[in-house]
């Protein structure tokens, strides 16, 4: 389902000269509908950006070798676009200088780290994805996926290989064995909250895994302006997000082989991401790579995707919600679009989210509307193809779209009315602060509301396209 999401979201932006997901639905359906889609991309982009730039914090603060390693990582993006760009160097030798130099980065940041805590780690965080979605896109964004991609190629595929190997020699420093329990119940699992049924909450835990809305975003506002040609939709939507299946795989592997107790089940994501870069070094052993080095350099490989991913998101938070002014005529208008204060002010939201300090129901929220907003561009594609042509099959996209938008409603009303209004608000078991629950009720039931209105357009425009064709074929005796 996942690859299916990316891959039309790819190629119906491609076919409607780049737009976004929100500007295909709203030709077909009205503008309306795009409004409504714009707005709740632009929503999902703040949790988007809150919970990235929580993770991101995390990470350095556990790892920090990690932390020096990513800004030498950047400072060599920021050179490496100016060595391209600026004064047209050789492609191929820089390649190979730059991505030396950004591995040789983990080397540095082991000998001199950057302690800091999370807390501090954050609006720092926060500061750089600002300006790095302000520049303009050859500066830093092409040249640091670039490189970055060389890590993942590095972390996913070594991994990969060094299980095998370490499964098959026993090579690896620790025994490459899964100590996880495989089922906990439906009721009550412990790891998402003492009375988080495993329906719906395990499918909006999951996220970029498996199927994720952000996707969507990125293919149809940045990608699908940056490829050769068309037939590249088809590898590089299908085929990166098996892709990134795989990552997540890895990620899982790597945690199964440090253990995970009971206890560890109520530790939440400050347990599980030291324990992804822990288990990538041990993994990594059984190709002769120290731990000592492995663990710091699959940090690196995790936070230099997040770090990705929160200035990619910043950057198209700006373009939705440029889309949502229209033209700029007013005074108003024109500071909405303006690309210093829309970037603020969502850099400001996202801050506010992450001000309380609790993670589990910040990322559940996130989870929700990511997986909805992928349930929408399903719609999208759905409503696309209904209208191209009364000859193509809706199944595959249609099902898809069906099973995100049955569980991801459920999740926001759970979330929502259940446990952050009736069980933290009503009764006070919540660890969260109150005024934090309530800014997530209200952007849960916004976003609810928007996507149902969404569901009520994008299906009757299917239902009226395909009632008009089957009049059309009995030769119009309805009309």
């Amino acid at each position: 389902m996942g690859a299916v999401h990316d891959f039309v979201s790819l190629s119906g932006s491609l076919r409607h000269e780049g737009r976004s997901i929100g500007s295909i639905i709203g030709e077909y359906v009205g503008e309306e509908s795009k409004d409504l889609l714009l707005w709740f991309a632009f929503l999902t982009i703040i949790l988007v950006v809150a919970v990235f730039a929580y993770v991101v914090g995390l990470v350095f603060q556990e790892f920090p070798s990690a932390a020096t390693a990513s800004m030498l990582y950047i400072a060599l993006a920021l050179v490496f676009g100016v060595y391209l760009y600026q004064f047209d160097l050789p492609f191929i030798p820089g390649t190979v200088l730059f991505v030396t130099l950004t591995f040789a980065s983990v080397f540095v940041g082991l000998r001199f780290p950057i302690q800091l805590s999370q807390t501090q780690w954050i609006p720092i965080v926060l500061v750089y994805s600002f300006i790095a979605s302000v520049l303009p896109v050859w500066t830093l964004l092409q040249p640091r996926d670039y490189l970055s991609s060389f890590l993942l190629y590095a972390g996913v595929g070594g991994a990969l290989v060094a299980i095998i190997v370490g499964t098959v020699l026993g090579s690896a420093n620790e025994a490459l064995v899964t100590n996880i329990p495989a089922f906990t119940g439906f009721g009550g699992n412990s790891t998402l909250g003492a009375s988080s049924p495993l329906f719906p909450m395990l499918f909006v835990t999951i996220a970029c895994g498996t199927i994720s809305g952000f996707h969507a975003l990125v293919s149809s506002g940045t990608t699908a302006k940056q490829l050769n040609r068309e037939t590249d939709a088809r590898l590089i939507g299908y085929g990166g997000m098996l892709g990134e299946g795989l990552l997540a795989t890895v990620a899982l592997s790597a945690v199964a082989v440090v253990g995970v107790t009971a206890a560890d089940a109520t530790g939440g994501v400050g347990l599980a991401l030291p324990k992804f870069a822990g288990g990538g070094g041990v993994i990594l052993s059984s190709l002769g790579i120290p731990a000592s080095f492995g663990a710091p350099f699959m940090a690196l490989v995790m936070v230099s995707f997040l770090l990705t991913s929160t200035d990619t998101a910043l950057r198209l938070g700006r373009y939705l919600f440029e889309e949502i002014v229209g033209t700029s005529e007013t005074k108003t208008q024109k500071v909405a679009s303006n690309r210093y204060a829309n970037s603020a002010v969502q850099c400001l939201v996202a801050y506010v989210l992450i001000a309380s300090g609790t993670w589990t129901p910040l990322w559940q929220l996130f989870g929700s509307a990511n997986q909805l907003l992928a349930a929408l561009a399903l719609l999208t594609a759905t409503v696309w193809l209904a209208n191209w042509d009364d000859s193509k099959q809706l199944v595959s996209t249609g099902v898809p779209m069906v099973l995100m938008s049955v569980v991801t409603v459920c999740a926001l009303v759970y979330l929502e009315f259940y446990q952050n209004l009736y069980q933290g608000l009503i009764l006070g078991n919540a660890e969260t602060a109150a005024w934090s629950l309530a800014l997530q009720i209200v952007i849960g039931t916004i976003l609810l509301v928007l996507a149902l209105a969404l569901f009520r357009q994008g299906l009757g425009n299917i239902r009226d396209v395909r009632g008009q064709d089957v009049t059309a074929a009995d030769g119009g005796s309805d009309q």
